[in-house]
């Protein structure tokens, strides 16, 4: 049970981490949108494309395309701070696999964000007694 709430608090600690870096300090410092904006339209392949650029691309507060320095750098800062508390983690190696994966699993939440209202209004509707 030890081990299991080590393994859930850092990895709860990643995430509230890179979270309040990603969505909170560097927008506020960079003047960055962090707010995941929909296309709603398209083919399937470019919405999905759509989705995951957004990892690379952000709207800055004047609502220009910029380059997501926030998600970009918030993601590699959150994982230099983990290292604090994964002390068997402090390779390259282990670093760029964890930093793939922060990226993908935020790819794989912008494409939910992209289709959860359409696959919501496809859902059937539970009977209200």
């Amino acid at each position: 049970m030890e081990g299991y709430a080590k393994r859930f608090g850092t990895t709860y600690g990643n995430f509230a981490i890179e979270n309040m870096l990603t969505e909170g300090i560097f927008p506020a410092l960079l003047h960055q949108d962090p707010r995941y904006f929909r296309r709603r339209e398209g083919t399937t392949r470019s919405r999905v494309g759509y989705a995951v650029s957004r990892l690379f691309i952000t709207r800055t507060d004047s609502g220009r395309n910029q380059f997501n320095y926030s998600e970009v750098i918030g993601s590699a800062t959150a994982l230099a701070i983990s290292n604090a508390y994964f002390p068997d983690g402090r390779t390259a190696g282990n670093n760029l696999r964890r930093y793939t994966a922060q990226l993908g699993f935020d790819a794989a939440s912008n494409v939910l964000k992209e289709f959860w209202p359409d696959l919501k209004r496809k859902l059937p509707r539970r009977l209200v007694r």
